[in-house]
């Protein structure tokens, strides 16, 4: 039972900082390719602006489905009915 508690933290630990290590590195690359796009044509900045909010907002997405997924699992650990049982 230990054993199962202590994996699931493991992977609990794992998916949050990776998914928030990929937001991070997905941020740094929208960021950089906005300012570059609106170093070359800032007559297009409030156009590209809108679209990199857009993205950013589904960005944001990804880590927040990962932490749901590591609450249930903390939470509500599906694997410790397949040990008890």
């Amino acid at each position: 039972m230990e054993h199962v508690v202590g994996m699931t933290a493991i992977a609990v630990a794992i998916l949050i900082g990776f998914s928030a290590l990929g937001t991070a590195i997905g941020f740094a690359l929208l960021g950089g390719r906005f300012l570059e796009g609106a170093a070359r044509q800032p007559e297009m900045v409030p156009m590209l602006q809108t679209k990199m909010f857009i993205v950013a907002g589904l960005l944001d997405a990804v880590p927040m489905i990962g932490v749901g997924i590591a609450l249930f699992l903390m939470f509500a650990n599906p694997f410790l009915g397949q040990v008890a049982g």
